[in-house]
């Protein structure tokens, strides 16, 4: 049987080691951007993230492995079990320390079990709650996983039991083949048609000229202000930001291509932007600020001007954060996204097996609902 090992800080891996493990598809979970959140002061220990990643070996072969986090709280994480934590604290029992496998404040999906071949990839669920268990903590979780480790999990051989949850998010979707932007507008009703170009026409009479410019091409100042815009909007919610400069700057280096900066200036000066990365078939966008208000910008920088990209570079999918229904209204519908939870206590796990049926029941039902209000002619949804 492989050998399971605790890694503390992903430098302990080699980079091409580790990227053999997936296909390159995902930026999240390349070890560019993973090493990058460690090395440049974006995870802390008193911000309740200690790597902790698990590696599968059969003598010096990497075969295996899942991104760890040993968590002291929720935060950043995007999958909410504050009720949980607390129906533990009811008990006198403690929740924290918990294993986390995941990407650090990153929402959206991909993979998170990691492996050489699906033989490996069935491995891991075992050897994580393993782990787990041994080590006296309370629970193990897997965040936004994609629809391959479904597979792993169904199947884990030691029976594990690791729950099912369930949640939206929004996303645009070019199933229908849209060329270009007016190709995508094309396919919805007058009404939200309408919105979307008076929305975008405001941005323009206001003067604001959007720009696009991948890592490469990133002047120090570009990253520079985009992260000032970062800053600013955790400041407006009185939240601690958590990257860096350093970080966006080492991105703009290890992943040239990948990070994908949209920038609203006037009268020459940056007043807005908003950060993405680019996946294989897939952009996501993940912060966004500015210094000046107008009307339409957020929406031009957060939206329209992702799609946009989207269709020039013959993307498929765009995935603008979590949450807000608001999206719906501009072309990005309910999609169901997942997560699994293993628990140590027997009892708890009990119970939340059906508290997470239901869950996904209401999730369900909840997405049935608002795909009705989808803003596409219904010849062209």
């Amino acid at each position: 049987m492989p050998a399971a090992r605790i890694h503390r800080a992903l430098s302990e891996l080699p980079a091409a080691d580790w990227d053999a493990l997936h296909d390159g598809r995902n930026p999240f979970i390349t070890h560019a951007f993973l090493s990058g959140l460690e090395s440049t002061g974006c995870l802390r220990a008193d911000w309740g993230w200690t790597p902790c990643h698990l590696g599968l070996w059969e003598g010096e072969a990497l075969i295996a492995a899942a991104p760890g986090y040993l968590k002291a709280n929720s935060h950043g994480e995007f999958v909410f079990d504050h009720a949980w934590a607390h129906a533990y604290a009811r008990h006198g029992l403690d929740y924290y320390p918990k294993w986390l496998c995941a990407v650090p404040y990153s929402p959206v999906t991909g993979p998170r079990l990691l492996a050489r071949d699906a033989d490996a990839r069935r491995l891991l669920p075992a050897a994580i709650a393993g782990f787990a268990g041994h080590g006296g903590l309370s629970s193990a979780h897997v965040n936004f996983h994609d629809e391959v480790d479904d597979a792993a999990f169904d199947a884990d051989a030691e029976g594990a039991g690791w729950l099912l949850r369930e949640d939206l998010q929004y996303h645009w979707r070019n199933e229908a083949g849209w060329r270009d932007f007016d190709d995508f507008l094309a396919a919805m009703d007058h009404k939200h048609r309408k919105n979307i170009r008076q929305e975008r026409r405001k941005v323009r009479e206001a003067g604001i000229v959007l720009r696009v410019v991948h890592g490469d091409e990133a002047s120090a100042d570009d990253l520079t202000a985009m992260h000032g815009f970062y800053l600013a909007t955790f400041a407006d919610y009185g939240n601690s930001p958590a990257l860096t400069l350093a970080f966006l700057q080492h991105l703009a280096r290890a992943m040239p291509r990948q990070l994908v900066l949209i920038l609203a200036e006037r009268d020459g000066a940056p007043i807005a932007g908003a950060l993405c990365l680019r996946g294989g078939d897939t952009l996501y966008g993940r912060y966004w600020g500015a210094s000046e208000r107008h009307p339409g910008l957020h929406f031009e920088a957060c939206y329209y001007q992702g799609i946009d990209y989207c269709l020039r570079e013959g993307l498929r999918q765009f995935e603008p954060g979590a949450q807000g229904e608001h999206k719906i209204a501009r072309g990005f519908l309910p999609v169901r996204v997942r997560s699994r939870h293993w628990i140590a206590d027997p009892r708890f796990a009990d119970a939340l097996r059906g508290w997470c049926a239901e869950e996904r029941a209401a999730v369900a039902s909840q997405q049935q609902a608002l795909r009705r209000h989808a803003p596409f002619r219904t010849e062209a949804a």
